[in-house]
């Protein structure tokens, strides 16, 4: 191994790399961050087959914003149509932590969606992941949108009884 020397025979101090950043901490522009790794997101993937964290990936797959959008869409036609039957008599709410809400509705529409979408994001972030060991979390973004389409219907059908 050589070592370079100076004019001045004093070993060569080394120069910079043409590519070396010397403007601000690029980790502490958050907004920046946030708006240019909307447009070009570089994690599609873990990096590695253990990573589980949830920011393991910046870019998801446009399917999932489709289903998390149905699921809000339908946890809101739900809330509507279970403040529109509870107007008639013979209807109750069956969820004990949503039953005290009931009596201002639009505190009951404003929790339950609220409480719906926080989930939805979650899973959404997490739907590349294995929940419980085994299933996917996008499995469950699924086996969520079923549930409230046949909800949906059963509400219908109560509502076309009820009238």
């Amino acid at each position: 191994m050589s070592i370079r020397l100076n004019d001045i025979g004093a070993p060569r101090q080394r120069q910079p790399a043409r590519g070396d950043r010397r403007q601000a901490e690029r980790r502490r522009q958050v907004l920046h961050a946030l708006l240019v790794g909307s447009f070009y997101a570089r994690r599609r993937r873990p990096r590695r087959d253990s990573e589980q964290a949830l920011a393991a990936v910046d870019w998801h797959k446009p399917q999932w914003l489709a289903i998390a959008i149905l699921i809000v869409l339908f946890s809101s036609a739900d809330a509507l149509l279970t403040v529109t039957l509870l107007q008639h008599e013979g209807a109750y709410e069956m969820n004990p932590l949503m039953r005290p809400l009931i009596a201002s509705g639009l505190a009951f529409v404003l929790v339950k969606v609220g409480v719906t979408a926080g989930g939805v994001i979650l899973l959404t972030l997490l739907a590349g992941m294995r929940t419980f060991g085994r299933l996917r979390a996008g499995l469950l973004l699924y086996a969520l949108l079923a549930a409230y389409g046949a909800l949906l219907v059963y509400e219908v059908a109560l509502l076309d009884r009820v009238l």
